[in-house]
């Protein structure tokens, strides 16, 4: 059964759905950068897309991705990004599904990327843990999201951000999810930091 949380969460992209593209603009121009070409230049073999949103991945994957499916809540969010597929003369296999419950068999992927989402997911640490179930001996985790910076101020203005974000729509500033990844037993093989420490990209493989 699906948690208040996650339900609550859908509703919330539902209606955000159709500003979205353009809400990310400063934020990917000004702090993102070049976050998604990295993910996408590391892609390989069979995709996962964890909470794909409306796609914005989907033109930065790597030349060898032989399948790509994603996932998201949102069906507004999943329109957008199947228009986009189709732009991009993309077969992709996009369908509502819930990060903390993936509808997938074990060892199904090659690579699972989760892109500005493990911040408003209700429980991050499942979602991982799914992430890992469905990769394949050797394959690749990708993320990319806002964290908890490292600098002391802006992070003492991330935690009061969160009183309001937070309760109103489950977006949290000061997550860090490396700890978990390791915790999960994946081998962080590359990971850095930028944006005022407040953005980070990790790629682990699973043993």
């Amino acid at each position: 059964m699906e948690s208040r949380a996650t339900a609550k969460q859908r509703r919330l992209w539902d209606r955000a759905a159709g500003d979205y593209d353009r809400s990310m603009v400063w934020f990917e121009h000004n702090l993102l950068k070049d976050g998604r070409d990295w993910i996408g230049a590391r892609t390989r073999g069979r995709v996962l897309l964890v909470a794909v949103g409306t796609g914005r991945d989907l033109p930065f994957l790597h030349e060898d991705v032989s399948a790509v499916t994603g996932i998201d809540l949102s069906s507004s969010m999943l329109g957008q990004a199947r228009r986009r597929a189709s732009d991009l003369g993309r077969d992709a296999d996009l369908r509502e599904g819930d990060a903390e419950h993936l509808p997938f068999d074990d060892a199904t992927f090659d690579t699972v990327t989760c892109v500005l989402s493990l911040c408003n997911i209700p429980r991050p640490e499942a979602a991982l843990a799914e992430a890992r179930r469905v990769l394949r001996p050797g394959g690749r985790l990708l993320l990319l999201d806002h964290i908890g910076s490292t600098w002391p101020p802006i992070r003492l203005v991330q935690w009061f951000v969160e009183a309001f974000t937070v309760p109103s729509a489950g977006e949290h500033f000061t997550r860090r999810q490396l700890r978990r990844v390791h915790d999960l037993g994946f081998e962080v093989v590359e990971r850095d930091r930028y944006g005022f420490g407040m953005v980070e990209r990790v790629h682990a493989v699973k043993r």
